[in-house]
């Protein structure tokens, strides 16, 4: 699977996120018509149109990675309709929502003239509920939302949107209730957001209760890592299969920055079939595991033991299928169950072979 994707969905929502949030404080300073002899307000009207367009342009693509993008089961569809996604519904149905106002919010900007200012105006609200729901898709779907420089950028958008509504609250000529009522309102909204981050996203184990398919999930173990050489194919070495087997080896992991962790399980089967089996998976540390973004499998007899490549198929807990080919085509799926012991890293298991090697 390709990292570009991965890091192309990642990069696209945060400065979508970023841009949003640009947008509401741009929004806010339209409304309370700030300007001066250096920055008239045509320049802020204007400044904020090309922002919302620029940030629907970023969405755009962060749609498009996504769903490129063969690991999460995420479709094209999911990102329209709220709350039907398999891979963490909520959290992506919320994105759904965010979009679906921001379309609201461009498509009767273009319309405003029809549709009559005081209804436009009315309708324009909706750029404040896109933000916060902007802002928790991100943190419960994202990858990065435990780590510190994830942490700045939000408390950065989240104090830039609420300095900008603080300021809306406090120079309003609504009535005074009305106004302590939107204060209010504003500081539970973040004591609440506040408190979810630190109990949701933020804490151990997110991934899994966010509702992370368990085939997307791995446990894994601090340790190094090495990598296995390739060799050449020879077709008397092809296994024969179907065919058992007992395992056993050594997993080990190292991170490899930004919060990636990547995987090695290199092991020797017998009582069956002598072979060599490597395994690799990368992805974001999450909890007391991996969230599998990338794989890679190797197979074959200790004469050519990377007789097979291919990658994992599905993963649940320690059991993993790989699908494997060979130069000339021949398919071969393994079915591996791991025992492993947390405090030495080595493991025992089983291997089970099918598929055609003829």
């Amino acid at each position: 699977m390709s990292h570009a994707l991965w890091y192309a969905t990642r990069s696209t929502g945060i400065a979508a996120l970023i841009l949003l949030t640009l947008v509401v404080a741009l929004g806010v300073s339209g409304s309370l018509r700030l300007r001066s002899d250096r920055w008239p307000r045509f320049l802020v009207v204007g400044l904020h149109r090309n922002l919302t367009l620029l940030a629907l342009a970023v969405l755009t693509g962060h749609i498009a990675t996504t769903v490129l993008d063969s690991y999460t089961p995420i479709r094209l569809l999911d990102a329209f309709v709220p709350f039907i996604s398999r891979y963490r519904p909520i959290w992506v149905g919320l994105g759904a929502v965010a979009l679906d106002l921001l379309l609201a919010l461009t498509v009767t900007s273009l319309l405003r003239a029809r549709i009559g200012y005081r209804n436009w105006r009315a309708l324009h609200w909706l750029a404040y509920a896109a933000w916060p729901i902007a802002l928790a898709h991100g943190l419960g779907t994202g990858s990065d939302a435990r780590f510190g420089w994830m942490q700045a950028i939000t408390l950065v958008c989240a104090g830039i949107v609420l300095i900008a509504v603080t300021s809306r609250i406090t120079r309003s000529g609504a009535e005074p209730a009305l106004r302590v009522l939107a204060g209010a309102t504003t500081v539970a909204v973040v004591v609440v957001g506040g408190l979810w981050y630190r109990g949701g996203p933020g804490a151990r184990g997110w991934a899994a209760r966010a509702g992370t398919p368990k085939t997307l999930l791995a446990a894994t173990r601090p340790g190094k890592v090495g990598a296995a050489a390739p060799t050449l194919q020879r077709v008397s070495d092809v296994p024969a299969v179907p065919f058992s087997a007992q395992l056993n080896g050594r997993l080990t992991t190292t991170g490899e920055g930004g919060g990636l962790v990547r995987v090695d399980i290199r092991g020797r089967t017998h009582g069956g079939v002598q072979g060599v089996l490597w395994i690799r998976l990368q992805g974001p540390a999450s909890g007391d595991g991996v969230e599998m973004t990338a794989s890679g499998v190797r197979f074959g007899p200790p004469s050519n033991p990377n007789l097979y490549t291919g990658a994992i198929r599905a993963l649940q807990g320690t059991e993993l299928v790989t699908a494997l080919h060979d130069a000339a085509g021949r398919r071969i799926d393994l079915d591996v169950v791991l025992r492993i012991d947390q405090t030495t890293g080595t493991f025992t298991g089983t291997v089970q072979a099918a598929g055609a090697s003829e």
